[in-house]
Parts: C-alpha cells; structure tokens; sequence
C-alpha cells in the first residue's frame, strides 16, 4: 500500500514539472546531396551559424518551420550574452 502511495505522489508531482520547452532554433541548414537527396539540420539559433555550416559543402539556409518565436541566449559583441530574435 505504501509503495502504491509513493508512486501516486511520484505521478502527481511530475505533472507539475515545467513545461515543455518551445523550440529555440530559428534556421535549418539544407545539404546539397549531390542527386541523392540531401539531409536537412534545423539546429541554428542564427542564421550565420547556418550559412557557414553550409559554406564549401553546399546548400542552403531556410527558416525552420517550427520555430516558435521563443527568447534564446545568442553570442553577441565581445563575447557577451544578448537576446537572439
């Protein structure tokens, strides 16, 4: 009966977890596959990370289609932390 317990409070406590997190990244980086069809990385908060990602192998950036707008940490000038839109 005890263990029945725990495990109730156990399910009941992770409903009140945080909320999934929107995701953050705003650019996908599209890889030439050379006739072979070419793979898709959606994981650039900017879209110069995405462009030199793809600079000398080929493809292009595009906006991602499910991002969703969310506030993320970006480098900004000399080093220091600013917001990314």
């Amino acid at each position: 009966m005890r263990v029945l317990f725990i495990a109730l409070f156990v399910i009941a406590t992770g409903s009140f977890a945080e909320p999934a997190k929107a995701d953050p990244y705003r650019w996908c980086a599209v890889y030439a596959g050379g006739g072979h069809g070419g793979g898709t990385n959606c994981y650039f908060i900017t879209l110069r990370q995405c462009q030199e990602t793809v600079s000398g192998i080929g493809g292009f950036c595009r906006p991602n289609p499910f991002y969703t707008g969310s506030k993320v940490y970006g480098e900004g000038a000399r080093g220091r932390d600013r917001f990314v839109r």
